[in-house]
């Protein structure tokens, strides 16, 4: 594609609903490095989408409210699932992440065995379809965010581990189904890692100008080179991350 055939109504819904999934994924991301959970995104977002898979399998209206109550449900569940484990059995949480994750993952195939359309919901599903969001589509999530948010900043220290796996999992319920698993993994802990060292202010702001580029700059690039914008924008905020974080670390060292 050439610049003056990059439609601006669709990356215009599609870099806001980018500014979205970073605006609660940053801050839960420095959540996740620090509790050294770092899968438990993948996780949680395949439950919720195993949540999805289950309630077209029973062909529920795809947009219907019927489905975000079946995977907000199954994500909640597995939080508080998870939570209690972290409490009886710590050391051997990363690895009931794993095993839980891949439960997930093929329970979704079981569920789609039989379904011609299968293979397409299983790759919407891990890639997301970010260019299909609209404005009306994302106001919903915006005002569900904007709650979230607020109660992350104000109260997080007063609602404990089981607080964090609730905010967890009905963030990553509504970023599951706008861009997908990969980017909901690659939103939580690239930025994070690429700014962990800085002090905690600035380190939000950095990671936000990390997200924000990537999604800028990899929903342009999948436009104008005709590639999947999900694994473009993955590989975009890589560099993006990779840069800005040599940057860092050279700034420490002089």
């Amino acid at each position: 594609m050439i610049w003056n055939e990059v439609d601006l109504t669709i990356i215009g819904p599609a870099f806001a609903a980018g500014l979205l999934i970073i605006s609660t994924h940053v801050p839960l991301g420095y959540e996740v490095l620090k509790r050294g959970i770092i899968f438990i995104d993948l996780a949680i977002a395949q439950i919720a989408g195993l949540g999805v898979i289950a309630a077209h399998s029973m062909n529920w209206e795809q947009d219907g409210f019927e489905v975000q109550i079946a995977a907000v449900s199954a994500a909640l569940i597995a939080a508080i699932g998870l939570y209690l484990t972290e409490k009886r059995w710590p050391r051997q949480q990363e690895a009931l992440i794993g095993t839980l994750f891949i439960l997930a993952a093929t329970g979704g195939i079981l569920l789609l065995a039989g379904n011609p359309h299968g293979s397409e919901h299983l790759r919407e599903l891990l890639v997301g379809q970010i260019l299909w969001s609209t404005w009306s589509t994302l106001l919903p999530v915006a005002a569900l965010y904007a709650v979230l948010l607020i109660v992350w900043f104000s109260v997080r220290e007063r609602f404990g581990r089981l607080g964090f796996y609730m905010v967890f999992a009905i963030a990553v319920t509504a970023s599951v189904q706008i861009v997908g698993i990969y980017l909901v993994f690659a939103s939580l802990i690239i930025p994070a890692l690429a700014t962990h060292q800085l002090g905690r202010g600035r380190r939000l702001l950095t990671g936000y100008i990390i997200g924000a580029l990537s999604y800028l700059a990899g929903i342009v690039l999948s436009a104008l080179l005709d590639l999947p914008t999900g694994a473009v924008i993955v590989w975009t905020m890589a560099a993006i991350a990779l840069t800005i974080g040599m940057s860092l670390s050279r700034q420490r060292t002089t």
